[in-house]
């Protein structure tokens, strides 16, 4: 299968680089022009967009005394090709990208203490297959975009995630993507709507392409609601998954409505509203707020309810909100974030990470319910290339053996992250560099067990990153 892949991707690279360098061509009407050349294939081609990202991420985790340390380097870089428009609204693109692992700790051994295996430096690479040392490959982009009215767009095939609670979550060497219809309308004034049908995911750190309910549960699932482990793997049944969402823009407000439907198994309804004040000197205010409802759908993706997502009739209501101030030099944003007592608030963790105004880089809060969440987000501009960020948080969670509403074991936690980005200038411009060292701590009973603790809490993650985007 990766063999496969991997002729598919350099057979397309193949194919671009003929075109595009071989002039014994035939002319195709793509254009309106006096050249003699401009009805070249060549030529078209020639007048497309190339785009490619190169990626060096180098991860480590310390954790606790006693519990096993982690490291990994990746090395990875992708090309991708769209075409000009032709036939007055068509355009054709597509995307590879490669993965290298070029030096790590073994990635496959489970923790002596836990029997637990490492859940950061994995995801560098293929979570299927952690202990594959060669290249992994995936055709990223595949699509047809078709443009209409003004500025409407419908891009069918392969592509990058843009809502929510599906989107590329790039924290690792290549994000999550999708493989459907995406319909974006945008010819009012202040509205824009959204809608998509998708029927195939690549989840963040796989290189395979997956039926719906196949992507849900390559990442750990955590114990069910009986405190067994989940079971959900490879079981759930859901054919589709379906998108609607409207956004309302001015100057001072944005308000946004979303729906996100899971065939079979789960509905997620989404409101965000956000004010900002009219910039005065380069500072302004801002505040928001979001509710988010689930219902459970269908027999929540099995009729046997132990090798089900969800539960039938179960639910979860979210809230959260932001106040903050912008400047020229320093930004902050005070958050707060409360998930109720009534259930789990459940979102595949391989599609996307949650739109909460409280996320921290590296931890999330799905999986829990009577969750009270408040973080602090500062960013300083020390010169127009160099930005510093310093957020902290305090994450109040239900007890880790409290099953019902604690997916996952977490402990309560606090969580301080340290991020420093420099973005190169002149002959490397397009490079940027990103340090990230992220700290959390237990803030309740962990009751002396290891497995509450290890990759959760006491622990210190490191991230060093390189991108290059052309």
């Amino acid at each position: 299968m990766r063999d496969v892949m991997k002729v598919k991707i350099c057979a397309s690279i193949w194919v671009l680089w003929f075109v595009l360098t071989t002039g014994h061509t035939q002319g195709i009407h793509a254009y309106n022009g006096a050249d003699k050349d401009t009805g070249t294939i060549k030529h078209f081609f020639e007048n497309g967009r190339f785009y490619g990202h190169v990626r060096s991420y180098n991860s480590a985790t310390v954790n606790q005394k006693d519990l096993s340390n982690y490291y990994a380097w990746g090395l990875g870089g992708g090309i991708g090709y769209e075409t000009p428009v032709f036939l007055r609204h068509f355009q054709l693109g597509l995307s590879g990208f490669f993965i290298l692992n070029i030096a790590s700790s073994n990635l496959a051994k489970a923790d002596a203490q836990t029997g637990q295996v490492n859940r950061y430096e994995i995801g560098l690479f293929d979570i299927e297959h952690p202990d594959y040392r060669k290249d992994l490959n995936r055709l990223e982009e595949l699509f047809l975009k078709t443009r209409f009215g003004k500025k409407s767009v419908l891009t069918v095939g392969r592509q990058i995630p843009q809502s929510p609670f599906i989107n590329p979550q790039d924290g690792r060497m290549s994000p999550t993507l999708i493989e459907g219809a995406v319909l974006d309308i945008n010819e009012g004034k202040h509205w824009k709507l959204h809608g998509e049908y998708l029927w195939r995911i690549s989840p963040r750190s796989t290189v395979r392409w997956m039926d719906i309910g196949e992507s849900i549960g390559m990442y750990p699932t955590g114990v069910d609601m009986t405190g067994k482990p989940s079971q959900y793997k490879n079981q759930v049944q859901s054919d589709y998954v379906g998108i609607l969402g409207a956004t309302y823009q001015t100057k001072n407000w944005n308000v946004q409505l979303w729906d996100t439907y899971m065939d079979n198994v789960i509905n997620t309804a989404f409101v965000k509203i956000e004010w900002q004040s009219t910039p005065a000197g380069g500072r302004n205010w801002m505040a928001g707020a979001q509710v988010i409802r689930q219902n459970a759908v269908g027999n929540g993706g099995n009729t046997d309810p132990m090798k089900a997502y969800t539960q039938p009739g179960s639910g979860a209501l979210v809230f959260s909100g932001r106040i903050g101030k912008r400047s020229p030099k320093f930004d902050w944003f005070l958050n707060a974030t409360r998930i109720t007592s009534e259930g789990r608030y459940l979102m595949p963790r391989e599609w996307g990470r949650e739109p909460f105004y409280t996320f921290l880089p590296r931890e999330r809060n799905e999986g829990f319910g009577d969750l009270t969440a408040a973080t602090l987000n500062t960013f300083y501009k020390l010169q127009k290339n160099i930005k510093v960020e310093v957020s902290g948080g305090y994450f109040r969670l239900p007890d880790a053996k409290n099953v019902a509403l604690n997916k996952y074991g977490m402990p309560g936690y606090s969580q301080i992250n340290l991020g420093i980005t420099y973005q190169f200038e002149d002959r490397l411009k397009g490079l940027s560099a990103l340090l990230l060292v992220v700290r959390k701590d237990e803030q309740s009973n962990t009751y002396n067990n290891y497995r509450y603790i290890f990759n959760k809490v006491n622990m210190t993650h490191f991230n060093f990153i390189l991108n290059y985007l052309y």
